[in-house]
């Protein structure tokens, strides 16, 4: 268990794909935000929740923030989890990544870099929303937080370009799959992750 590093959960709000707070659709017996809140509270002593919605995740007995730029997508969240965390070192991920898993995680928190930021190259994309981040970003994000319009997909990559993040290719590695990194978008997504993985 990693005592020096916070484990930051994006949980996001009511998805506009999917009609519902994707947080609370359930694989088996298990919400999402359960599934990643029992991995991520079994790797960290210290985990936290960003979401618009704080009141839905009380009884999870964490710490719950808003976002403080709101509007701002995953960008919005990282910045108000790295500003909310005491630790210097961060490791954020998303509920739109349900199948994670802890030899994932470790590897990339273990993976030899000094770069501020880590992720990797999966599945045919980058995976920033399950990476290692650290605090030394903050002023930058910010700045590109406020500088940019309500679109900030693009400014996000630019920004995790400009930084110099080190990207990871996981893909000797003999726990991988593509499926770690099945990101749930709407809902043909939910429903190939049900018939799959209930």
């Amino acid at each position: 268990m990693f005592s020096d590093i916070t484990g930051i959960i994006l949980a996001g709000g009511k998805s506009t794909r999917m009609g519902v707070n994707k947080s609370f659709l359930k694989i088996g017996d298990e919400t999402i935000i359960e599934r990643i809140f029992l991995l991520m509270n079994s790797i960290f002593n210290k985990v936290i929740i960003i979401t618009n919605t704080p009141e839905e995740y009380v009884s999870l007995g964490v710490p719950v923030f808003k976002d403080i730029y709101v509007g701002k997508g995953p960008m919005g969240g990282i910045h108000s989890g790295l500003t909310h965390s005491s630790t210097e070192k961060n490791f954020v991920i998303s509920c739109d990544v349900p199948l994670m898993t802890r030899e994932m995680i470790e590897y990339i928190i273990e993976y030899k870099s000094d770069k501020p930021v880590k992720y990797c190259e999966a599945a045919g994309y980058h995976q920033p929303m399950a990476g290692y981040y650290t605090k030394a970003i903050l002023n930058e994000l910010e700045t590109v937080i406020t500088s940019s319009d309500k679109n900030i997909e693009k400014p996000f990559h630019n920004f995790l370009k400009e930084i110099n993040s080190e990207i990871i290719h996981p893909q000797e590695k003999s726990f991988y799959k593509d499926e770690i990194f099945f990101n749930m978008n709407g809902p043909k997504d939910y429903e190939w992750l049900i018939a799959n993985y209930s």
